[in-house]
């Protein structure tokens, strides 16, 4: 089941990325080392490596009922970030979010998080998760906010590519379970 394209919250939009996207992509949030910090991903240097974001999110859409969204103020149509459910299976998904400084302690994360929660559920995930570095408070809130419970710190488990160290770091996992 493909699901819409386009979600609205109370203050956002959430819509699939398009070509047309990847200078804001790269200028809003992929590009800022400070908002990239404990990302899985590097940050992008140039705007080249937001059309290739582009393409993996084409991909993604293709192969499965969601992917990628980005994230717009409903009202001003300004980018956000980005969300998105990633899937391992039709039933295992994974999810996150990133946002643009000047959007940071608005509530948005938490708002975009349970439209994730929503769209996940309708499409009958049965396992929601998420990943978040030990050091980033923030998120593991917004987690907890969102009825994610946290599973565990998995050791070494994945890189971090914006923080000095090369080696695969710890994570906080945190999942939602449906019936």
């Amino acid at each position: 089941m493909k699901v819409n394209e386009r979600i609205e919250t109370a203050r956002l939009v959430l819509r699939r990325p398009t070509a047309a996207d990847a200078e804001a992509i790269f200028s809003r949030y992929a590009g800022d080392p400070e908002v990239t910090r404990f990302l899985s991903w590097p940050t992008h240097l140039t705007k080249d490596e937001a059309h290739g974001f582009l393409g993996v999110s084409d991909a993604q859409w293709q192969r499965w009922p969601a992917g990628p969204y980005l994230i717009e103020c409903r009202r001003t149509g300004v980018l956000l970030g980005g969300t998105g459910l990633a899937f391992e299976t039709r039933v295992r998904v994974e999810t996150g979010y990133v946002l643009a400084k000047d959007a940071w302690g608005g509530g948005f994360a938490t708002e975009t998080l349970g439209a994730m929660v929503a769209l996940a559920h309708r499409l009958g995930v049965r396992r929601l998760y998420a990943l978040c570095h030990p050091n980033h408070p923030a998120s593991t809130h917004v987690l907890e906010k969102g009825g994610f419970a946290y599973e565990g710190l998995l050791r070494r488990y994945a890189p971090f590519p914006n923080l000095p160290a090369a080696d695969p770091g710890d994570v906080l996992c945190y999942a939602r379970v449906f019936a």
